[in-house]
């Protein structure tokens, strides 16, 4: 009896470690395995990009206003981000299941958003699709309002507010997409918690969105069965 359930246990360990692959999505040192998207680029040609390597950590100047995609698409996983605010704080962002680019104000691509806009870090933002969050009405204002496009109250706000720690400190962020769920902690408080999502995978992006914000840690541990 002992001999098997030894072999249970080895069998579930090794299991375990295959089930679980973590991934450093920011090497430190360049942006390989990502690419840009910067709309004014495109009729600026001497428009510098807004994403650069300083330092050792991945830096979204915030302006020219654009994203920066990874290559790979993802499904099931759980992310870790560090990140902070460098001068003032501002808009900033991590989209997942990404696909279309530009769907939204010629800019925005097709993702739900996790905001990480100062004092709103954990918000979502629907992005041409959408999720489902207890309270909603309280959260995303009268139902009628709602919608994933132009104009669309495509807002639900978070748990809490006070989660964040103070201008030019480190933030740990951790978002974990499951099939068609997403949770969110900001330093260790779950700060939303949405379901039902109308997409389960696609790319990854970070914002440039008016404030320059560093990120030194951005990893993903895969949670594929």
């Amino acid at each position: 009896m002992k001999n098997i359930l030894y072999g249970l246990l080895i069998f579930l360990l090794i299991f375990s470690c295959k089930s679980s692959k973590s991934i450093h999505l920011f090497n430190g040192k360049n942006l390989n395995g990502w690419h840009q998207d910067v709309p004014i680029m495109d009729s600026v040609p001497s428009a510098k990009s807004p994403f650069i390597v300083r330092n050792g950590n991945l830096v979204s100047l915030g302006e020219p206003r654009g994203h920066l995609i990874s290559n790979d698409s993802y499904k099931n996983y759980r992310l870790e981000i560090e990140y902070r605010f460098v001068d003032v704080p501002g808009n900033f962002g991590v989209l997942v299941h990404v696909s279309t680019p530009r769907m939204l104000y010629k800019m925005f691509p097709k993702s739900i958003e996790v905001q990480m806009e100062h004092k709103n870090a954990g918000d979502f933002w629907v992005i041409g699709e959408d999720i489902t969050c207890d309270n909603m009405e309280a959260r995303r204002g009268p139902k009628e309002t709602w919608g994933h496009t132009e104009g669309a109250n495509r807002r639900i706000l978070n748990l809490t507010d006070d989660s964040e720690k103070e201008l030019g400190k480190w933030n740990h962020m951790v978002i974990e997409c499951i099939d068609k769920t997403i949770k969110v902690w900001v330093n260790g408080d779950l700060v939303n918690y949405g379901y039902e999502a109308s997409v389960s995978n696609g790319q990854i992006a970070i914002q440039s969105e008016g404030a320059e914000a560093e990120i030194r840690t951005f990893k993903m541990v895969s949670l594929n069965k």
